[in-house]
Formats: C-alpha cells, sequence, structure tokens
C-alpha cells in the first residue's frame, strides 16, 4: 500500500486515521450548520456518518484512498479529509472530500491541514503532483483552493452525478514539484501573519 497510514500533528489542527471511533464527533459536526444539504457537495447527514466512515474505508482497504479525521487541538474530530484517487505507480493523488464543521470553518485550521498534506506529499512521499477537485459552481472551495498556489488544469463537463441527479461539472487544479516551495512559503506565512476578526 502507498501511501501507508499516518498520522500528522500541527498548531492549529491534527489528522489521524479514520476510525469509528470518530463516528460520534463527525455526526456533530456534519448537523453544525447543516452542511448535508449543501446540494454542490457530499457532506453525510449525521446518521449516515457512519456509512461514509464504512466507505471510505473500503476504498482505503482497495488502495485508492487514505482517510483521515480532522482534529481540533483538543482531539474532537470536526471534519474529514483523505488523499484520494491514489496512483501508487506514477506517485499522484487527489487531496479532496475534504469538509469541517461550521463553526471551525474561515479559521487557521484549513490552511494547516493542507499545508500538512501537501508537505508530506511532496517531501516524504515524493509525490509528482497532487490534485484538487471540486464543483465548477462551489466558487467557495474554488477560490480557496486557488488561495492554496494550485492551477487550473480545465473543468472535466458532466464528470460526476449528483445525489439529487444533477450533473456535476468538476473543476481540476493541481501543485507540482517545482511550484511547492513557493506554496509552502504562502501557506506558512498565513498562518504566521496576523488575523484579523472582523
Amino acid at each position: 500500500m502507498w501511501p501507508t497510514p499516518f498520522s500528522l500533528t500541527g498548531t492549529h489542527v491534527a489528522l489521524a486515521p479514520l476510525d469509528h471511533a470518530h463516528a460520534s464527533d463527525l455526526a456533530e459536526a456534519s448537523a453544525d450548520g447543516d452542511l448535508h444539504r449543501l446540494w454542490y457537495t457530499m457532506i453525510p447527514a449525521p446518521a449516515e456518518v457512519p456509512a461514509e466512515i464504512d466507505r471510505r474505508l473500503s476504498l482505503q482497504s482497495a488502495g485508492s484512498m487514505l482517510p483521515f479525521a480532522i482534529l481540533n487541538p483538543e482531539g474532537k474530530a470536526v471534519g474529514m479529509t483523505t488523499y484520494m484517487n491514489i496512483d501508487a505507480s506514477n506517485r499522484r493523488l487527489e487531496i479532496g472530500s475534504t469538509w469541517y464543521r461550521t463553526s471551525v470553518q474561515r479559521g487557521p485550521m484549513n490552511t494547516e491541514c493542507k499545508l500538512l498534506l501537501l508537505q508530506h506529499a511532496f517531501e516524504t512521499l515524493d509525490c509528482i503532483a497532487v490534485e484538487f477537485r471540486t464543483h465548477y459552481v462551489n466558487v467557495q472551495s474554488r477560490r480557496a483552493i486557488e488561495r492554496l498556489g494550485a492551477k487550473l488544469d480545465g473543468v472535466l463537463r458532466n464528470h460526476m452525478v449528483m445525489a439529487n441527479g444533477t450533473l456535476r461539472d468538476t473543476a481540476v487544479y493541481s501543485i507540482l514539484p517545482h511550484e511547492w516551495p513557493a506554496v509552502k512559503a504562502n501557506l506558512t506565512w498565513q498562518l504566521e501573519r496576523p488575523r484579523t476578526t472582523s
């Protein structure tokens, strides 16, 4: 298996291999802001969290995903993320299927989470590319990916059928190894700069 499960810890966030022990926290996180009601995302409803954990762990067993629980500094699970669409032979993967409870959004957690996952991908796994994908209409997600420093590769039209039957156009972004030092410097700066509360 590539990559093998691992944990990462930062100042604002920690990543732990996803486990059913996180189910209660994640159900509470999904209920915070009724995130599952966003039609253009695939966030589980609170009652569906155990099945979503099963799904992600099944994909891990198949070698195509490495799922994580996103933990706050107190160790409470506040969201999920993954390495997915893993292509071990070409050392490529996607960071995706990420969501956070509403009350921790727009803070430093996502920035540090992406920094930790990208650093591991490029500096430990020696990836030749790391992708990010999102629904074309999810402007908030697209802007967040662009703020990371990822470049738009293109749009896969009619790429997926959503739960409500609509067709998803998928915006595909990537970061390459020669771009990583600048991306890392920018993410580090974002975490270190003073934040305003307004």
